[in-house]
């Protein structure tokens, strides 16, 4: 039974070497110690804060993200807007310079066209007169072999030459 129960000798020193280290620790280590708790309290208290701090700030760049995501997608819009408005405006341009250069072309070839026709035309005019002329003159030479008939032809000219 003795190793069940100390004796009351062993329970004493113990008391006293346990006191002793209490105010010991009390002395030197309690206040170190709870120090070291309290700024090891700040410290999360502070990073709990800075952490709240940080959530706050990204919750706003977010929605400044968010925010600046929508302006650039307006400016976008408004851009391709731009640009397409731009197309349809260079292209109409386009087309109605290509219609005017047809016009042109077309009224400068009908114009050309009048043109070659018309010195067709004349050249034609001028080979036919030839030919009168040149059949004519053939005509004389065979009814004008004669002087007689030569005499009558050229009194003929001269009446109608007086009447006239």
């Amino acid at each position: 039974m003795e190793l069940v129960t100390p004796g009351i000798g062993l329970l004493f020193w113990m008391l006293l070497s346990f006191g002793i280290v209490l105010y010991i620790l009390k002395k030197f280590a309690w206040k170190p110690i709870i120090k070291a708790i309290k700024n090891r309290e700040e410290s999360i208290d502070n990073a709990l804060q800075s952490a709240e701090k940080a959530k706050e700030e990204m919750s706003k760049l977010q929605d400044d993200n968010e925010r600046i995501m929508l302006e650039a997608k307006k400016e976008r819009d408004k851009l391709i807007k731009e640009a397409m408005t731009v197309k349809d405006k260079i292209v109409s341009e386009a087309k109605l310079k290509a219609e005017e250069e047809s016009d042109k072309m077309i009224a400068k070839a009908r114009l050309n066209i009048k043109n070659e026709k018309a010195a067709v035309v004349e050249e034609l005019k001028q080979q036919i007169a030839e030919l009168s002329v040149d059949i004519a003159e053939k005509i004389l030479k065979q009814k004008l072999a004669e002087d007689k008939e030569q005499k009558e032809l050229v009194s003929e000219l001269l009446k109608d030459i007086k009447i006239n």
